[in-house]
């Protein structure tokens, strides 16, 4: 019985050991989180866009707070430029 238990709980180690989540071949440096920088260093996927006129990376709806104009690109742009 006990030779069983063994050999299954081995069979059951090497057929997971091929299963991991972590491929190095199939993530790329550019595929990671906060990789998608701009020529400013703003990271888009954290919701930062550039501000000329602040000069630094902005959250839209946090500008748009703090200086208090409407929430909308076409404002965001007006304020900060392109």
């Amino acid at each position: 019985m006990m030779k069983c238990l063994r050999l299954a709980t081995l069979t059951l180690m090497v057929s997971l050991s091929g299963c991991s989540t972590e491929n190095s071949e199939d993530t790329s440096p550019d595929d990671s989180v906060g990789s998608n920088k701009d020529e400013h260093g703003c990271i888009a996927s954290a919701g930062y866009r550039w501000c000329a006129k602040t000069k630094a990376c902005e959250r839209p709806w946090e500008l748009a707070e703090k200086v208090e104009f409407p929430n909308t690109s076409d404002n965001f742009e007006k304020y900060c430029g392109k």
